[in-house]
């Protein structure tokens, strides 16, 4: 009940957010003058606790939602995995005051991250944001 409550949390938190389609690094047309279509976007789409966070922009996207400011969710790529982990991690820290239980090194070795791994890091997560007030618990 815990996993599922959790996992609706972030789905919802990450809902509306876009994902550039394809490993798009940012790169414009070769030829000057033609204009380079804009890469199509799909929803961030949190399924699971694997590979639903496999690029980092899952993690982005819900650190975003609790701290627009702290940077620019529309320059990041699905391609740039360690960049993505590494803006998440810290933001967390940083914003969040959750301890760095993950290491970005683990996240990029895999495709798929470790399920236990990446539920015990957004319980964590979560705890931190509910103790800064930033999530409301029908307890507080």
């Amino acid at each position: 009940a815990v996993k599922a409550m959790l996992l609706e949390w972030c789905r919802a938190r990450t809902r509306g957010y876009q994902v550039r389609a394809g490993d798009a690094g940012g790169g414009r047309g070769a030829a000057v003058g033609r204009l380079t279509p804009v890469p199509p976007r799909q929803h961030v789409d949190v399924q699971n606790f694997s590979g639903s966070w496999g690029s980092g922009l899952a993690f982005c996207a819900l650190l975003h939602s609790f701290f627009p400011d702290a940077f620019d969710y529309g320059s990041l790529a699905p391609g740039a995995r360690r960049h993505n982990f590494t803006l998440a991690f810290a933001t967390a820290e940083e914003r969040a005051g959750c301890a760095p239980l993950l290491e970005v090194d683990d996240m990029v070795r895999l495709p798929v991250p470790d399920a236990k791994c990446v539920y015990t890091y957004l319980q964590e997560l979560y705890r931190c944001l509910v103790a800064r007030g930033l999530v409301k618990t029908k307890t507080r």
